[in-house]
C-alpha cells in the first residue's frame, strides 16, 4: 500500500474548540490558569494563586518546572479586550510557599505541582483587575514559564571557574522575580547579598527567616522615607552605597529589577566604579605576567525587564530619545490619519482609533505591523529605521518623519 499524505479525520483545533466549550479549564495544547486564592503580601503586594489545567502540567511541570527568575504571560480579558502582561513567579515549582508553612507538608506538595503564584502590584488597568475585581475561579490563557533573568546568567558572566558571590538589587515591586532567584541561590549554598529600595520595607519575615536559615545571606531594606534604614547616608543607590557593602564588587555578579529610572542610575553609579579584576589578576600571576587591566562593574549586572533592552543612555543617564515634533500617521487600509509625538500606538489611542496590542512593552509582538513608508525610532533600543517597507511594533517606535502603515 503507498505511503504518503493522510489527512486527520479530525484536526486538533477542533477537538480544542468542542472541548473547550464543554469545559473551559480543559485544552488538548492550551495552558490555561484558574484563579484560587489571593493573598496579601505587604500593603502594595498581592500574590495570586492559580491551578492549572492539564496542557499547562504537561508542558511545564511534567519536564523540569522552571526556575527562579522567570516570569509568564498571561491573556486577561477585560470589557471584550484581550491585554496580554507578563508577571513574575513566586516561589519555586515542587516547593511550598513561605505562608503556609503551619499547613500539612503533604498537602502542600502535593498542591504546589498542581499551582502557580504570582505576585503584582494593583495598579494599572490590567493589574488592578487582577488584583481586586476578577472572581475566583475565573479563567486565563497562560504561556510557559520563561525569561533568562535566572542563575545561569551568572555562570555565564564569571570571571574564573570559582562561584562570584551574588548581589541583588530592586526597587518596589522589582523584588517579585527575586523571590524564587535568591531562595534557589541559597540553596545552590551562593553567598547572596540583597539590596531592596522602597517606600516601606516588605517580606521583611521572609528574608529575616532566610537569613537565620542561610549564613551566606544578608540584605539591607532601604525605606526611602526612614533616615534610619538609609546604606552610606543616602536614601537613593549611589557610588557610596554600593562600596558601604562591602562586597568584593569587581568578581560580583549583579541581578537588578526595577523601574526604567532606577535601573539607569543604577548603570550610572556602575560605570563610576572601575576596579582591577581579582579574577584576571590571578591569571595574570599564573601565567608569570602582571595584569593591569580593569573592569567595570556595568560588565556584571543581569536585569530583568521581562526582556526588553535597556535604552542607550547619554552622560547625564537620561534617554537618548529626543522630543521629536509631530508627524503625520497614514493608516492605508483605513484611509485613515492622526499626528502624534508620541509611540505609534499611543498616538492612534488618542486620536479614537483602535489598533492591535498586547504587552505594550515591545515583548509579545501581538501590536506588529508593516511599515510601507517613513522613519521612525525604536524608543528602547534607539534603533532608527530605514525609509522602506519593513515590520515594526507599534508600541515601541516613534515616528521621525511622516508614516505609512499598512493598516
Amino acid at each position: 500500500m503507498p505511503r504518503g499524505y493522510r489527512p486527520q479525520l479530525i484536526q486538533s483545533a477542533f477537538v480544542h474548540f468542542i472541548g473547550s466549550r464543554l469545559t473551559p479549564f480543559w485544552s488538548l495544547n492550551v495552558p490555561k490558569l484558574r484563579l484560587l486564592a489571593r493573598v496579601m503580601l505587604s500593603e502594595e503586594l498581592v500574590a495570586l494563586q492559580f491551578e492549572t489545567n492539564r496542557a499547562f502540567k504537561q508542558q511545564v511541570f511534567d519536564v523540569q518546572g522552571w526556575n527562579g527568575g522567570q516570569h509568564i504571560d498571561i491573556s486577561v480579558p477585560i470589557d471584550g479586550i484581550y491585554h496580554q502582561r507578563s508577571y513574575s513567579l513566586v516561589g519555586l515549582p515542587q516547593q511550598p510557599l513561605w505562608w503556609n508553612n503551619e499547613v500539612n507538608e503533604h498537602h502542600l506538595k502535593k498542591q504546589q505541582r498542581q499551582t502557580i503564584t504570582i505576585a503584582i502590584k494593583p495598579q494599572g488597568v490590567v493589574s488592578h483587575y487582577l488584583a481586586e475585581q476578577a472572581p475566583i475561579g475565573t479563567i486565563f490563557d497562560s504561556g510557559i514559564p520563561s525569561g533568562d533573568f535566572t542563575l545561569a546568567q551568572a555562570s555565564l558572566l564569571a570571571l574564573s571557574t570559582k562561584q562570584p558571590p551574588l548581589l541583588f538589587i530592586a526597587s518596589g515591586s522589582g523584588i517579585t522575580p527575586m523571590l524564587g532567584l535568591i531562595k534557589q541561590a541559597l540553596q545552590a549554598e551562593r553567598a547572596v547579598t540583597l539590596l531592596h529600595y522602597n517606600r516601606m520595607p516588605i517580606l521583611m519575615t521572609y528574608w529575616d527567616d532566610l537569613a537565620k536559615k542561610y549564613p551566606a545571606f544578608n540584605y539591607y531594606l532601604i525605606n526611602t522615607d526612614d533616615p534610619n534604614t538609609y546604606l552610606a547616608n543616602t536614601r537613593h543607590l549611589s557610588t557610596q552605597s554600593l562600596l558601604a557593602l562591602d562586597l568584593p564588587l569587581a568578581d560580583t555578579q549583579i541581578f537588578a529589577c526595577g523601574s526604567q529610572t532606577f535601573l539607569t542610575e543604577l548603570y550610572r553609579v556602575a560605570a563610576e566604579i572601575v576596579q582591577p579584576s581579582c579574577s584576571l589578576l590571578d591569571d595574570s600571576l599564573l601565567n608569570g605576567s602582571l595584569s593591569t587591566d580593569s573592569h567595570s562593574l556595568r560588565d556584571n549586572i543581569v536585569i530583568e525587564r521581562f526582556g526588553s533592552a535597556l535604552p542607550e543612555m547619554n552622560k547625564e543617564g537620561k534617554d537618548k530619545l529626543e522630543d521629536t515634533d509631530p508627524q503625520t500617521i497614514y493608516l492605508r487600509s483605513r484611509q485613515r490619519q492622526f499626528m502624534t509625538s508620541s509611540t505609534l500606538l499611543l498616538g492612534a489611542e488618542q486620536a479614537s482609533l483602535r489598533l492591535p496590542y498586547g504587552c505594550r512593552q515591545g515583548i509579545c509582538q501581538m501590536c506588529r505591523c508593516n511599515k510601507v513608508s517613513g522613519i521612525v525610532k525604536n524608543s528602547q533600543t534607539g534603533r532608527i529605521s530605514g525609509d522602506g517597507y519593513e515590520s515594526i511594533q507599534t508600541c515601541i517606535n516613534v515616528p521621525m518623519t511622516d508614516v505609512v502603515l499598512d493598516i
